[in-house]
């Protein structure tokens, strides 16, 4: 037997159960904040479980995505033009006069349930926070060449450990649901690995929300920890998820074959 091996698969297994009841936490909160008793709670365990025994039935979607994209399909025009191009979508470095625009969607109510929640407001302080400060890097999402739809980028820029932050939101309503999010973020993985050589990334999201979860660990990201109670948002304390993405995992997952 090959103990190295052994011991990383009871590593991933144990990581994997870690998903499992975090993700299972989540949906007993979703449950109880739709008002659903504890009598029906266990109902709808009655009911998962009868998907499990049908599940040939059921497409499963886990994995990564890997069948979508690889680094090699990355359109690399940074040196020649700073921008980086996946389909129909590219990222840019943000600019001035894109603030105005991300003023206006700083309004959305879905941005209270993000950290996005904590940008600035009034246009000059959101200029600042966004382009002047070194340990921040943003970029604009670009649809179709010219549709400015979101943006990207990280916070808490860390060059001695080689890490950041990344936070990342499409503010455009019309433009979502459209893959545009996903393109959007390996773009700026490729950046951050394959530019500037960074050794990690870390994201933090409220709360446990499973499509989150799901989502950002089709990138790669893994469960780094729960940081309960950790902000307070409208006067209720509210959990914080930290995953974390390193540069190794993502080459071995979307390594250009």
């Amino acid at each position: 037997m090959n103990l190295k091996n052994n011991s990383f698969g009871e590593l991933e297994k144990m990581k994997q159960q870690q998903i499992i009841k975090l993700v299972t936490h989540s949906f007993y909160k979703e449950l109880v904040n739709y008002g659903v008793d504890t009598n029906d709670i266990i109902n709808v365990s009655s009911q998962l479980l009868d998907h499990v025994l049908h599940k040939d039935a059921f497409q499963n979607n886990n994995g990564t995505y890997r069948d979508d994209f690889n680094i090699g399909h990355v359109q690399d025009l940074w040196k020649e033009q700073r921008k980086l191009v996946l389909r129909d979508v590219h990222i840019e470095p943000l600019q001035t006069e894109d603030v105005p625009t991300i003023c206006g969607w700083l309004k959305q109510r879905e941005i209270s349930q993000t950290f996005i929640r904590f940008f600035p407001k009034e246009r000059t302080q959101l200029s600042e926070y966004l382009l002047k400060v070194e340990s921040r890097r943003y970029f604009a999402v670009k649809y179709l060449k010219e549709h400015l739809v979101g943006i990207i980028g990280g916070e808490n820029i860390d060059e001695e450990n080689m890490k950041l932050e990344m936070k990342k939101f499409i503010g455009a309503s019309d433009f979502r649901n459209r893959g545009i999010g996903k393109l959007s973020t390996f773009l700026f993985l490729y950046y951050v690995f394959e530019i500037l050589n960074y050794n990690k990334i870390y994201i933090h999201s409220l709360d446990t929300n499973i499509k989150n979860i799901n989502l950002n660990s089709k990138f790669g990201f893994e469960l780094e920890g729960i940081l309960y109670s950790e902000v307070l948002i409208d006067g209720k304390p509210r959990d914080v998820l930290r995953m974390g993405l390193l540069k190794s995992r993502w080459q071995a997952l979307f390594g250009d074959e």
